[in-house]
């Protein structure tokens, strides 16, 4: 059984998959509260399913990029069961997660994530020939220069996408395909696939040397000399 765990903003998504299958998914607006709210709701799904953490045999975690707060609590939290139940533990791309919904359409996909100070974190991912990849690397950029590199129709995908909709539509025009914000969410059933892709082809991560991708560090306010 698959643990799938991501907080890498403020939509929280975990799942328990066993045997390709999905055994429960939550997914929600923890907005600040991944400290608070990530293990009771993990303990929950336990509950539901009627399974226990020692019936993990992997555990898969969204590496951001996204929030310090937010990784630094499910990337503990993954690396906790990994180490305490010895399974193999595997990182992937929360901007991935998020865009990986779209693959089978063909078209460019670029997930987005609010970076903050007028800045997004995004990439570009496409199947070629039938082949997931990313085509573009993480970037943290403006919204300006991302749309400068959109050349053909492109979905944008993200929580953070409804907000600057019209922006895209307004320098990209039908270039810019909008997904509803309804159905775009970043769940943890995706996560749970990309990571049993990797488990399966024996691709895991080193669990001392795994680190989050953060979109910027928390500021550190120097002490004042006395």
């Amino acid at each position: 059984m698959l643990a799938a765990i991501d907080t890498a903003t403020e939509i929280a998504s975990l799942a328990l998959a066993k045997d390709g299958q999905i055994l429960a998914e939550m997914t929600w607006r923890t907005r600040q509260n991944h400290t608070v709210q990530l293990l009771p709701s993990l303990e929950n799904l336990f509950k539901l399913t009627g399974t226990a953490p020692g019936d993990l045999t992997a555990v898969i975690v969204g590496l951001g990029p996204g929030s310090f707060n937010g990784l630094r609590v499910s990337v503990s939290a993954a690396k906790g069961l990994a180490f305490s139940l010895n399974i193999p533990i595997v990182g992937i791309n929360s901007l991935e997660v998020s865009a990986y919904p779209y693959a089978a359409t063909g078209l460019t996909v670029c997930p987005v994530i609010n970076a903050g100070r007028s800045e997004v974190a995004a990439a570009l991912y496409q199947s070629v020939k039938g082949q997931w990849q990313r085509i573009a690397p993480d970037q943290i950029i403006t919204l300006e220069q991302l749309c400068a590199q959109i050349t053909r129709p492109t979905i944008f995908c993200g929580d953070f996408v409804p907000q600057i909709a019209p922006q895209l539509k307004e320098k990209l025009g039908e270039k810019a395909i909008i997904v509803s914000s309804l159905t775009d969410l970043r769940r943890a059933a995706y996560l749970a696939e990309l990571g049993l892709k990797r488990l399966q082809a024996g691709d895991t991560d080193n669990i001392s040397t795994m680190q989050p991708v953060y979109i910027r560090r928390p500021p550190i306010t120097q002490a004042k000399k006395l």
